[in-house]
């Protein structure tokens, strides 16, 4: 710990490289954006990276990679990469070279790239630190597939990685997708709690899952906390939910770390995304985190609007960095994201805002009745009743 001029703050690494600079996912595809890299410049912008925070990413072995996917699968991976192409079985067998997993180069070395910066992350974590992880969070893949964009599951790997060190780990995700991967790998693990605050998937990918009485297999029922949210969930009913379950959560559970996935595909502007978060909404979640007093491994994840992605994802650095970063962009700051080129929604009122100010807010909506309904089931879930952890 170290001292600041509020008291004591926890260390924190941002883990990166040069390495997301560089185009990835081919063309035409929703994260065929700049995301890290945009990020780091905003963060940068500010003066808000020393030098001593920085860790430069690795990619992980396939010795590390096996360890939650099979050998198969991150040979096909191989394979596809030297070969500059996947073959018609590996398509079949494990979805890649598909128009949501596509094939472009570097399809083994950047995954697994994201995947050692997360692993790296967890070795902060275990350390004492705070740890930002951006290219991570890729939370759908499966042992031996790709699923939603994702190729290897770096969550699930880094949330093994402070297992094998004997810490309870709580996993929230806050994407506006549901965390199924990760739930998957530790559904019946009684050391892992995963909380997931999502669309509903009636009417989001992946469709399945993801429902309130998905609680967890026999040997850890209740750890598992699915919320799945109507179309058009803003921040006064986001804020509602989550006020209900955070700190019975953590008091119950009593993690040693915490896991957080930061998907911005939650905030307003988000072309997949259905929901209305501002970005101040989004990060005083994030605050609330940081606020618990344990050490946190934030991912990135879902997030298909780059500026809003970059300005998000500056203020998550902020947080677990300690910094109180003013509201207004520097003019640098404000350079990268005009470079970028985005003129997706260059005709909304609030476009040129996002040039100007690092945050917007939320109007002060009602809440809505459905919002009333989830809460009061919530009430009767099993993470919110009875002690979670082992006597």
């Amino acid at each position: 710990m170290i001292e600041t001029e509020t008291g004591t703050r926890r260390r924190a690494v941002f883990v990166g490289g040069s390495h997301y600079r560089r185009p990835s996912y081919g063309h035409n595809h929703p994260l065929a954006i700049p995301r890290v890299s945009l990020t780091y410049d905003v963060i940068t912008a500010y003066g808000a990276l020393a030098p001593s925070e920085f860790v430069r990413s690795r990619p992980a072995s396939a010795g590390e990679l096996t360890r939650f996917h099979t050998r198969d699968y991150v040979n096909a991976l191989k394979r596809a990469e030297a070969f500059g192409r996947v073959r018609p079985e590996d398509r079949a067998r494990h979805e890649l070279g598909t128009i949501e997993n596509p094939y472009f180069p570097g399809m083994f070395y950047t995954p697994a790239l994201a995947t050692g910066g997360s692993l790296q992350a967890a070795e902060a974590v275990l350390a004492g630190y705070h740890a930002f992880s951006p290219a991570g969070g890729m939370h759908h893949a499966v042992p031996d597939a790709a699923r939603g964009f994702c190729y290897f599951n770096d969550v699930v790997l880094a949330i093994l990685r402070l297992r094998a060190e004997g810490l309870r780990v709580l996993y929230l995700d806050i994407d506006a997708h549901h965390g199924d991967g990760v739930e998957q790998a530790f559904w019946d693990d009684a050391s892992v709690m995963t909380v997931s605050l999502h669309m509903d998937t009636a009417y989001a990918y992946p469709f399945k899952g993801g429902h309130l009485q998905d609680q967890g297999g026999p040997k850890a029922l209740g750890l598992a906390l699915n919320i799945p949210l109507p179309r058009e969930t803003h921040d006064r009913e986001y804020r509602k939910v989550f006020a209900g379950i955070w700190q019975p959560v953590v008091e119950r559970f009593r993690p040693d770390a915490i896991v957080l996935q930061t998907g911005t595909d939650a905030l307003f502007g988000d072309p997949l995304g259905r929901f209305q978060l501002s970005t101040a909404g989004f990060l005083d979640i994030v605050a609330q985190v940081v606020a618990a007093e344990l050490p946190v491994l934030a991912t990135g994840g879902g997030g298909y609007h780059p500026l809003l992605l970059a300005r998000a994802w500056t203020g998550v650095w902020g947080l677990l960095s300690g910094r109180a970063l003013p509201e207004a962009l520097p003019e640098a700051a404000r350079h990268a994201l005009r470079a970028v080129g985005w003129d997706e929604d260059e005709d909304e009122p609030y476009y040129e805002d996002l040039f100007r100010n690092r945050l917007e807010y939320g109007e002060e909506r009602p809440v809505r009745p459905v919002i009333h309904e989830l809460i009061a089931a919530l009430s009767s879930h099993p993470a919110l009743k009875r002690r979670l952890w082992a006597s």
